[in-house]
């Protein structure tokens, strides 16, 4: 008698122990199909989930033996966790193969439960069998006879890929997105300019001094072929005549030079593939040989904000390789703003791997702002930065990064202390100025 009051007395203390510590407890007796008893591993993972009773609880997995078809394993209840619809997922394994999988939703419980209370969701059968989408088969990549081998020979995103615009392959055989502006053509390189067709040179006048003893005069381009007409003094001159072209150099011969005050004016179609397109023009008719580069817009957007004190990218901008020819010069302009008067706080704007800038403002600066100019190299990049806040005083700098192609410029904040602070990426812009 008195050693059955000490058992219930036992069994009432573990089961308080039990509930105290918020988990639910999964018993059971499984079995196979022919009626003998179930013997191998339940393996069960979850996603990082939080709950009111204990906490956050980190991406995992347990595996739990069976053993003579007895299960038995606590578990932190999921049925009201957050992220809602959280699941254990749990892979059944015996005889050295995985039988199948299926999912659990666990209540808050005192009392056990069997795994046919907790079950969720459909089950995956490993099985050869038919069926319907409730009992699907699933095959490991590695089980098809060259699925690897063929998976790898598909090309791979580089870090220059985006949505919404034309892939090229770079340099590594990976897929990026060619950098331009919307009107642009995609050349077999990969990059980008205007596109091509027939560009026209009208009314240009050569270049050279007129004065009676000079024959010699040259065009801003290379006419196409046979296509240029010349005339002075409004009278149409003979090619191998009155002149002989070579490339952009016209040559007069005797007796056809031109004399002080006459003027000479040159029409023709632009050999695209020797020169590229036209230079433009002044109000005169008279051409100045200064070609105007537009800049094209890498990125230009919002970021976002964080009130922590760990490192965290506020917003980013993806240049491919293609984007980073020697010569080009890429602009970067961003604003960041401070909430609150608690806590100071960090920047920093990286080159790919290399920090360009690093600042630490006070509770008392309300926004900081900067601008940086890299002039691409054959070797990497000479950048040059500054930046200034509401009390952060201004301050340049220069630097060099090592060669990359393709790069991310990215830009981070930290709070300096714990506080109801925080800090935002308002603004950001990436140019590119192409070489010419």
């Amino acid at each position: 008698m008195a050693l059955g009051r000490k058992m219930l007395l036992l069994a009432a203390f573990c089961g308080l122990a039990w509930s105290q510590t918020g988990l639910t407890t999964i018993q059971d007796t499984l079995y196979r199909a022919d009626g003998t008893r179930f013997n191998g591993t339940l393996t069960i993972s979850w996603s990082t989930f939080d709950t009111t009773n204990i906490g956050t609880i980190v991406q995992q997995s347990t595996t739990v033996q069976v053993v003579n078809g007895n299960l038995l394993v606590q578990l932190v209840p999921n049925a009201t966790a957050t992220p809602p619809a959280n699941i254990y997922t749990v892979n059944y394994q015996s005889d050295g193969y995985q039988q199948f999988t299926e999912t659990w939703t666990v209540p808050v419980s005192t009392q056990p439960l069997t795994v046919s209370v907790v079950r969720t969701g459909t089950q995956t059968s490993s099985g050869s069998g038919g069926g319907g989408a409730g009992n699907q088969t699933t095959i490991p990549e590695s089980s098809v006879v060259g699925l690897q081998a063929d998976l790898a020979q598909r090309p791979l995103k580089g870090i220059g890929f985006g949505a919404n615009g034309v892939a090229v392959v770079d340099d590594s055989g990976n897929l990026v997105t060619a950098v331009g502006t919307p009107g642009q053509c995609v050349f077999v390189d990969g990059t980008t300019g205007p596109c091509g067709g027939p560009t026209f040179a009208d009314a240009e006048t050569p270049g050279g001094i007129v004065d009676g003893t000079n024959n010699t005069l040259t065009l801003v381009n290379t006419p196409l072929g046979s296509s240029m007409l010349l005339f002075r003094n409004g009278l149409y001159m003979t090619p191998a005549f009155d002149y002989t072209l070579t490339g952009s150099t016209i040559t007069f011969l005797t007796g056809a030079v031109p004399q002080p005050g006459d003027t000479l004016t040159a029409s023709y179609r632009v050999d695209t593939s020797a020169s590229g397109n036209i230079s433009s023009f002044t109000s005169g008719g008279a051409s100045t040989g200064i070609q105007t580069i537009a800049a094209q817009v890498l990125c230009s957007a919002a970021g976002i904000g964080a009130g922590v004190i760990a490192w965290t990218s506020l917003g980013g901008c993806d240049i491919p390789a293609a984007g980073l020819n020697s010569g080009d010069r890429i602009e970067v302009r961003f604003t960041f703003a401070h909430t609150g008067t608690t806590s100071g706080f960090n920047l920093q704007v990286n080159w790919g791997n290399t920090t360009i800038l690093a600042r630490s403002g006070s509770a008392q600066d309300v926004a900081v702002t900067g601008r940086a100019e890299a002039g691409v190299t054959s070797s990497g990049a000479q950048v040059s930065v500054e930046s200034w806040g509401t009390v952060l005083p201004f301050l340049p700098g220069i630097l060099n990064a090592p060669l990359q192609l393709g790069l991310l410029v990215d830009f981070r904040a930290a709070l300096a202390a714990v506080g109801p602070d925080s800090v935002t990426l308002t603004n950001y812009t990436v140019l590119r100025y192409p070489a010419h």
